[in-house]
């Protein structure tokens, strides 16, 4: 007796939706997801951080807002900003900006990054197609996104001279400076410079897709990839932990010293703006590294008194100070916490890693595995840490006015930083597997006696 199809014939001029088609359809819509909701997060995250910052009065009205918000989430995403000036004849103008708001950068990261992996958490396996197909059209939407924002940011700002500052520092000359620049109407301007904001963007939604398939303890993995599964993604796990414990410590001691020093908008601007630059840096600080800088003038970054303390100390501020633990905690005792909180949280983390990995792992490969993902994470973060800011004005070639110039700068010593940390995960990993050697781990054998008095043995 033949077996009766209760499937209803396709209807002429139709084709019946196949598998492929159907998840091609799921993944452009998780992509698109995924792209909307790190932009949003970004978003919202620095429009609450220059809000912070007093950045609503900027002249422009709500034009200037939307612009220098446009041009923040683009420098969180690696993108550039060219500064630029117009002072007409009698003057010139020099302004650079270079720095990344780490806050705004992390928020759009874990967001994305989290919303990517959705789709692929129901699998057993990750077919190399199924990744390709949720990772490109992720990649093209977010270069596209980031593009259309590129075109927002862009604006330009009159300078003006008030409140006296340059007559009481310069006397009469002053006087005629400021003259001469009220007639000349000068400005101060910027430019998204697309080519290298699409390249680094490029690089930079390529990273956070890696970055968040190797974290990720549930997403599957490609047939070809499994096998390095237990070696990598314990070691990059313990390491995101690492670094957001070390933003999570930096935002309980702002908001506390928000709600209790005063200057509540200052420190919230640098909580949102600004948070991982300087845990970061007290990440490295704290197991010996070291970055050199200054600051001069009297405009500055959203950043630690004590940081721009070290940063001025230099001359004047003239020449480069070196920003390390002795110098830190010569202008606040309190900075030697820093070597201290190093070791717990470093300790901490090769423990997470080796309780995360298979028992069977000798304590030497604990070590090693740490080392290596300590150093190539700070290999990527500690360079994020550069900041550099300047604002010159000149009258007639004579020089530029210190009422009217400014400069921020902060280099890492990106190796020594990195040598440290490959020397401090070597032994913080070896320790954190000591330690893991006295909690049940997957792949332990467990050892029960049968009531005959013999054994019998289990993998847990």
């Amino acid at each position: 007796m033949g077996r009766v199809s209760n499937r209803l014939p396709t209807p002429p001029g139709r084709t019946a939706p196949t598998g492929a088609s159907g998840r091609l359809a799921r993944h452009l819509a998780a992509a698109l997801a995924a792209v909307v909701a790190g932009f949003l997060a970004m978003g919202v995250t620095a429009a609450l951080g220059l809000w912070a910052a007093g950045a609503t009065d900027l002249p422009g009205g709500a034009g200037a807002f939307v612009a220098v918000l446009a041009a923040v989430v683009v420098m969180a995403t690696g993108g550039r900003i060219g500064l630029s000036g117009e002072a007409g004849a009698l003057a010139g103008t020099q302004a650079q900006l270079t720095a990344m708001p780490l806050t705004v950068t992390l928020v759009g990261a874990l967001v994305t990054g989290s919303v990517f992996l959705l789709p692929l958490r129901h699998h057993a396996v990750a077919r190399a197609g199924d990744l390709l197909t949720l990772a490109v059209p992720t990649v093209v939407l977010w270069l596209a996104a980031l593009g259309g924002l590129s075109a927002l940011a862009r604006h330009d700002f009159p300078i003006t001279l008030g409140g006296g500052t340059t007559t009481e520092e310069t006397g009469d000359l002053g006087d005629l400076f400021k003259d001469l620049l009220d007639a000349t109407n000068p400005s101060v301007g910027f430019r998204t410079d697309v080519g290298p904001t699409l390249f680094y963007g490029l690089l930079w939604i390529l990273g956070v897709l890696v970055v968040a398939l190797l974290v990720s303890r549930r997403t599957p993995l490609p047939p070809r990839l499994v096998r390095h599964h237990q070696a990598v993604r314990p070691a990059a796990s313990a390491m995101l932990l690492l670094l957001l414990a070390y933003v999570a410590v930096g935002l309980v001691i702002g908001l506390v010293v928000a709600a209790t020093k005063g200057h509540a908008a200052e420190t919230l601007a640098v909580l949102l703006l600004g948070l991982p630059n300087v845990s970061w840096l007290a990440l490295g600080v704290g197991i010996g590294g070291s970055w050199e800088g200054r600051a001069e003038g009297p405009f500055g970054l959203p950043m630690p008194q004590i940081l721009d303390g070290v940063l001025r100390g230099g001359d004047g501020g003239r020449q480069l100070s070196t920003v390390d633990l002795s110098t830190l905690a010569a202008q606040d005792g309190r900075a030697w916490w820093l070597l201290p909180v190093a070791a717990v949280l470093t300790l901490a983390a090769g423990f997470v890693m080796a309780a995360r990995s298979p028992a069977r792992v000798p304590l030497w490969r604990h070590a090693l595995h740490l080392g290596l993902a300590f150093a190539a994470t700070l290999l990527v973060v500690i360079p994020l840490t550069f900041v550099e800011a300047r604002f010159g004005l000149s009258i007639l070639g004579i020089g530029d006015l210190e009422a009217l110039g400014a400069e921020v700068l902060l280099i890492p010593h990106v190796w020594k930083t990195v040598g440290l940390g490959l020397l401090w995960g070597l032994v913080a990993g070896f320790l954190g597997g000591l330690l893991a050697t006295r909690v049940h781990r997957r792949g332990e054998v467990e050892t029960t006696e049968r009531p005959g008095g013999t054994d019998r043995q289990g993998t847990a």
